[in-house]
Parts: C-alpha cells; structure tokens; sequence
C-alpha cells in the first residue's frame, strides 16, 4: 500500500496571535509559514509524488501553492474529512482564555471523552480522518500502485491522530504526539501494519523513496528486527 507524506500547514496568523482557529475562515500562512511553504517543493524534491490531498482551508491549500507550481503535474484534491477539528464556540478564542474552561483537562487528559461545544467530539475528528485515510489508500494503490507516495495537508490534531491510530495507540494517548508547522509525518501503510517512518520532520525527506525491500525486511511487511540499516 501507498507511503502517506503529512504536511501539517505552515504557521498561520492565527498560530502567533494564540488563537484556536479552527474552520474559522480567512486564516492565512503568516510570514514565516509562507518561507515554510515555499521550501517544501525542495525538501520533497526527490520523492515521486502520485497526488495532493488538502483539507479545504485557505492554510492548507496556501501551504501547497509553491509544491503545486513546481510540479504543475501534480493533482490536487480537496477533502473534507481531513480538515480541522470543529472546536465549535471554541473556534477564534484565544488559547490563554481557554486553559480555564474544565473541558480544557478533559483534552488534555482524557481527549477521548471531550466534546466541544457546538462542535465535534475528538473520537469523531479521528474517526473521518482514518477513514479518509483509508479511502485515499486504496484508491492511490488502485491508481498508481502499491509502492505510490502521495501527500496530504492537514491541521495537528489531525496529524496526531492519524499517528495514533497507525502505532495502535488509544486516542487518549495522542497528546504526546507533537507536529510543528509545515512539518512532515510519514506513515507507510502495508496489509498487515502501518509502520510510522517520520514523525514531526522539518529536515531532508530524501530517504522516504520508494526502494527495494532489504535483506532485514520480509517484503516490506515486518519490522527490521534490530532497527535496520536505514536509508541507502
């Protein structure tokens, strides 16, 4: 099955005003998540992309415009599912407000049971999410075959929980993932498991290629007993 490239957005006027964006419209890249963005071409520059996927706001699509120009062949499609969490009357508060609400503990602690008012709950984020996942897995494979590589940009909480269900963990677990801005995640999916190759990367992405299986991997299904010896 495909490799999933996960770029989270690059850092938005709403990161550095402290706000909780979430679908708030009109959030856009600030300064630093555009030089963010138009570095990313470079750092996937040696990866064979088979499609974009981005979730529809204006943060993710603006953070994709310098790789889409590079590679004008690229196809980009927008998805729903995997767009920010509805934070509901959450959204556009600041983050320094609401460290006060008891909710915020549940969140933190126990994110499995937090709903947000006049939003969504967090096992409904994660459940859209893997599935569209999911979706776009079969359907790279299907296109472009099993070894595909493919990008998809999203929002944190997105990413996190994406990790979380490719390592097996419970959702309550998945405030210990981190995702700077414009950082990449990639999950490599077989039948059998997904194994997690990058977490929160901001460096080189060249040794995600594709590449055949070596002489400590069972046809690119087991684990490299030991940890294996890296890219070539």
């Amino acid at each position: 099955m495909p490799t999933l490239i996960l770029v989270r957005h690059g850092r938005s006027t709403a990161n550095t005003a402290g706000v909780l964006a979430g679908r708030t419209p009109g959030v856009a890249l600030d300064e630093r998540g555009a030089a963010q963005a138009a570095a990313l071409p470079g750092r996937l520059a040696a990866l064979p992309l088979a499609a974009a996927v981005s979730s529809p706001l204006q943060r993710c699509r603006e953070t994709l415009e310098p790789l889409l120009a590079a590679r004008p062949d690229l196809p980009l499609h927008v998805e729903d599912r995997i767009s920010e969490c509805d934070y509901g009357d959450w959204s556009g508060r600041k983050l320094a407000e609401l460290t006060d609400e008891p909710l915020m503990t549940v969140v933190q602690q126990h994110p499995s049971a937090a709903a947000f008012p006049g939003g969504e709950s967090m096992r409904a984020m994660q459940a859209r999410a893997v599935e569209a996942v999911r979706d776009w897995n079969a359907r790279i494979e299907a296109e472009h075959g099993e070894n595909a590589v493919y990008v998809m940009c999203s929002h944190g909480d997105i990413i996190k929980s994406l990790v979380a269900d490719a390592l097996g963990m419970h959702l309550d677990l998945f405030q210990r993932v981190h995702a700077d801005p414009c950082s990449v995640t990639a999950i490599r999916y077989t039948r059998l498991r997904p194994y997690l190759l990058r977490l929160g990367d901001t460096g080189d992405l060249a040794g995600l290629a594709p590449r055949e299986p070596g002489p400590d991997a069972a046809a690119g299904q087991d684990a490299a007993v030991g940890g294996g010896a890296g890219a070539p």
